[in-house]
């Protein structure tokens, strides 16, 4: 019977049974008038206030974000007459959140909570996204998405990282020769740089390499010998003329590395602080840590991450690539032989820069 009214006369009926507090014939002829225009953004917004009025407030959620949803199909403007009910709705849906998070926590409390998982609560809660391997330049399908790894599961770390006072040592002798950093994105003049930003060529980020595009540089071996023979027994992923990459990494003062993807998906890298004088963190993915001297991290750079020294003081890492546990020997060699291949075809070098 009510479906035969016109929309206004439903719409005005509607609001008459809300003041009456009959939201039960409210709400009825309101789904029926959406029922014919499903983006009504006026009438979402009355249907989520009727329903949280009747204390009903999942319905009330899916009006409310029913109407926003409406409104952003509609290009993102807000009428006049509904800017009110749009905040009411935004500050509703804020604390029905709450009170979602809060009956979470009261389940499964996030202390309780293994790593992973908490993970899965807050992308469920918004709170966090979905951060997977994009490589800007290749992609080897079927490897797990984790951001960052599990140290103990590197029997080279310890032995890396009892080395850090020697490392630390060599590298504040490098530190005093202000010509032995150089930029750590360097500007290739002959081609065109349509994604520069303002750390290409500039030393705010600053690299001094002890393997470079695949290739040892001997003089700066030469001058930090405990640091270029801690990589004996280390797996860097071995490309001839592209990788590894082992490197001091330096980041001023406010230096700030801008969230970006890596090039390929086959390694993982890897850092040791040795020069932490304040607050510096990195975030890969969802996750963000501080960097502590002396503590090995390794992730996965084909997932987005960026970096930011906060420290009045420079940080340094040391650098370098290896390849993700998961790939075979045979895997590894094919990759090897394939990227090679396009190196060549194409006169570039796959891995090489970021």
């Amino acid at each position: 019977m009510t479906s035969t009214l016109p929309l206004e006369t439903r719409k005005q009926a509607a609001f008459e049974h809300a003041r009456a507090g009959r939201f039960d014939d409210a709400a009825t002829l309101l789904l029926s008038v959406l029922n014919e225009t499903p983006k009504d953004i006026g009438t979402l917004l009355l249907l989520g206030d009727v329903q949280h009025a009747a204390g009903r407030t999942q319905d009330a959620s899916r009006a409310y974000s029913g109407a926003l949803q409406a409104i952003q199909l509609s290009g993102g403007q807000i009428a006049p007459g509904f800017q009110q009910g749009v905040q009411r709705a935004q500050v509703r849906l804020g604390e029905y959140a709450q009170g979602y998070e809060a009956f979470i926590e009261g389940e499964l409390p996030k202390a309780q909570r293994t790593k992973r998982f908490d993970q899965s609560v807050d992308i469920l809660l918004g709170k966090s996204g979905i951060y997977l391997q994009q490589p800007t330049k290749y992609y080897f399908p079927g490897l797990p998405q984790i951001q960052f790894y599990d140290t103990a599961d590197f029997d080279w770390v310890p032995g890396l990282e009892a080395k850090t006072p020697e490392i630390k040592n060599e590298l504040l002798g490098i530190l005093s020769d202000h010509q032995a950093f150089r930029p750590y994105l360097e500007r290739a003049e002959s081609q065109p740089n349509v994604k520069s930003h303002k750390l290409v060529g500039n030393d705010d980020w600053s690299a001094f390499y002890l393997w470079k595009d695949g290739e040892r540089v001997e003089e700066n071996c030469a001058r930090c010998p405990v640091t270029a023979a801690a990589f004996e027994n280390i797996p860097l992923d071995r490309l001839p003329g592209q990788a590894p990459s082992v490197l001091f990494s330096l980041l001023k003062p406010g230096a700030h590395i801008p969230p970006h993807h890596g090039l390929i998906n086959t390694r993982l890298i890897c850092h040791l602080p040795v020069l932490v004088p304040g607050p510096a963190w990195l975030r890969v993915g969802s996750e963000t840590r501080q960097w502590q001297e002396g503590k090995v991290c390794i992730f996965d750079d084909s997932i987005e991450h960026e970096a930011k020294n906060e420290a009045s003081e420079t940080r340094v890492v040391l650098l370098f690539d290896i390849w993700r546990p998961e790939l075979t020997l045979e895997e590894r060699e094919e990759v090897t032989k394939f990227l090679g291949a396009i190196s060549t075809y194409s006169g570039e070098k796959i891995v090489s820069g970021n």
